[in-house]
């Protein structure tokens, strides 16, 4: 396994993460936990959680693994989204106690979507709060999670309170990020990719995208990983794993891997740039909608568009992937809620008006 440093703490990292939120069966806690000591065996040393994360079980899942792991050979990961301190505190404090550990490794201020976010963590108490939890022992560091934009990450990253972020970052959308993977790394910072893989966008579409491979890579889903992780701002991609072969796979793509030269890596930002823009990546945050409309499948499925597909495309991936039509589309009432809260700012009204045209 390859390791790096996380910014100025001092701890060296494996440069891919396991990510907690997509356990297969989340009510089978000690089969789950099975999955997280594999990883822990094949050299992950970051595990990466949170509260609600398989319906609210993958914080025990983790503890049920970390007990029987020697503690000084792992990094744990959690977070709250809370603004209020008393809430940052009970967090925390319930963190703890399922992660079956005294000390969070890196404890996120979660979710910062607008640019006005971190104001409101200041105002609620929650940064103080969870500062003050630092110095008492029960968090080792401080770290924020984002899906802004670059400048706007910039801004947060300087405000001097955290020592790393965990933001998404892939080769489908890193105009969005660059801006704050440079300010991280000339500040010094650790960084956590999450999404590396597009929101599976990318292994399900291995033909379109194939001219990501460079010689040397098996598949489109390994040279997405080693792009993430050749980027020198970069201390580890997450990947959210659901088996132990997912585990294997990963390893595989970073074992005696030699970061890709700048040279390659701006080859493929060039391309991708010219041929694609505004992917949705699937993460969720437009819902709850007020009208039920399942906005991210109906997303994912106007995404072949994007891809170069037609409409045929968009009703195949309908039917076949999700098992709904386009009238689904054609509920939306148009409140703009969605979009408030895509924290890549896509047209998705526009989209779904689109879609439950092709009725």
């Amino acid at each position: 396994m390859w390791y790096k440093p996380y910014g100025k703490t001092g701890i060296r990292l494996s440069v891919v993460g396991f990510g907690g939120m997509r356990f297969p069966r989340p009510a089978q806690l000690d089969e789950m936990a099975q999955i997280v000591v594999y990883a822990h065996n094949k050299g992950i040393n970051y595990f990466d959680t949170a509260p609600i994360y398989c319906d609210d079980r993958s914080e025990e899942i983790m503890g049920r693994a970390f007990a029987v792991m020697p503690r000084n050979t792992f990094y744990c990961s959690t977070k709250c989204a809370s603004p209020q301190a008393g809430e940052i505190r009970r967090s925390l404090e319930r963190s703890l106690e399922r992660l079956r550990v005294s000390c969070i490794d890196f404890f996120h201020i979660w979710c910062l979507l607008w640019p006005d976010e971190l104001e409101k963590r200041m105002a609620g108490g929650a940064i103080q709060t969870a500062l003050k939890a630092r110095e008492e022992g029960l968090i080792r560091h401080l770290v924020v999670s984002t899906h802004l934009a670059g400048a706007d990450i910039v801004k947060v990253l300087e405000s001097g309170y955290f020592e790393g972020v965990t933001l998404g970052y892939n080769i489908l959308n890193f105009p969005f990020r660059q801006e704050g993977l440079a300010a991280a790394q000339r500040l010094k910072l650790g960084v956590a990719t999450m999404n590396p893989l597009g929101g599976g966008l990318i292994p399900r579409n291995p033909e379109r995208l194939s001219f990501l491979k460079g010689p040397a890579d098996r598949d489109v889903t390994q040279a997405a990983l080693r792009f993430n992780i050749s980027n020198p701002a970069v201390t580890l991609a997450l990947v959210g794993f659901a088996s132990t072969h997912e585990i294997d796979q990963a390893i595989a793509a970073v074992e005696n891997f030699t970061p890709y030269p700048a040279e390659h890596s701006e080859t493929l930002k060039a391309r991708i740039s010219a041929s694609f823009n505004g992917f949705c990546t699937g993460c969720g945050y437009c819902l709850p909608c007020p009208v039920n409309v399942q906005i991210p499948k109906l997303m994912d499925a106007y995404n072949q568009k994007v891809l170069g597909g037609g409409d045929k495309s968009i009703l195949d991936r309908l039917k076949w992937q999700w098992d709904i039509a386009p009238d689904q589309a054609a509920a939306c009432t148009q409140c703009g809620q969605c979009e408030e809260a895509c924290t890549q700012h896509l047209e998705i009204q526009e989209r779904l008006a689109y879609i439950a045209s092709l009725l």
